[in-house]
């Protein structure tokens, strides 16, 4: 069911690319990913952007398999993302879900992005699988939360000499936050491409009573 959610999202979002395009995504997203390949397969002329973050580095895991499959690549930290934004065409983002009031809950540093996105007036395109919708409403990434290992945050992997936080533990007035998630204002999001079809927020927005019966409602 998930591969065939992620091939009718695919067929849609394959539309929005086209020959010139600078396309940015963020992390690894595996429904991204299937666009990227399957547009490139179709013989569209377009360079990829993948922008990336510490600890987990999986934007380097999706740069690996597409310079493997042939697609011209950019690799980035989200540091530089302000820099890199002027060149982008179209950002295409994944989410770990999308909220009632069209927040999208996804990678911490998600939100960064699309915030500069919108910014440098760029359209934002998230692509979420139907079943990832939920009634939830949240407005920040505080309240609801993962927290992950603060000693991922604390060192660099093979930088012994960045030591700087060594037995930060220790220190009482000291707290390392290492977010897992973030949650993005619909406001900075385009349009959201799902297994049911392309929409824009403000027709999620406009359905307060749920996610899933809007799905019903629009389709």
């Amino acid at each position: 069911m998930l591969s065939i959610a992620n091939k009718v999202i695919v067929k849609h979002a394959v539309t929005k690319i086209r020959d010139g395009d600078v396309l940015l995504t963020y992390g690894s997203s595996l429904a991204v990913e299937m666009i990227l390949l399957h547009a490139h397969e179709l013989g569209k002329q377009f360079r990829v952007v993948i922008v990336d973050s510490r600890p987990k580095l999986r934007g380097q895991q999706l740069l690996r398999r597409l310079v493997e499959k042939g697609l011209n690549c950019t690799y980035t930290h989200i540091n530089a993302v302000s820099y890199i934004m002027h060149e982008v065409s179209r950002v295409f983002l994944g989410a770990e879900s999308i909220l009632s009031n069209g927040t999208v809950y996804s990678r911490v540093g998600t939100a960064s992005v699309a915030m500069v996105a919108h910014a440098s007036r760029v359209p934002v395109i998230v692509c979420c699988e139907a079943y990832k919708f939920h009634e939830r409403v949240q407005l920040d990434s505080i309240c609801s939360n993962e927290l992950g290992d603060p000693d991922a945050i604390s060192s660099v992997q093979g930088r012994v000499d960045v030591n700087h936080l060594d037995g930060w533990s220790d220190i009482e007035n000291l707290q390392l936050l290492n977010l897992i998630y973030d949650a993005m204002p619909s406001d900075y999001v385009s349009m959201i491409v799902t297994d049911y079809g392309m929409v824009s927020v403000e027709i999620l927005r406009s359905y307060t009573f749920g996610a899933k019966t809007w799905l019903k409602c629009i389709f």
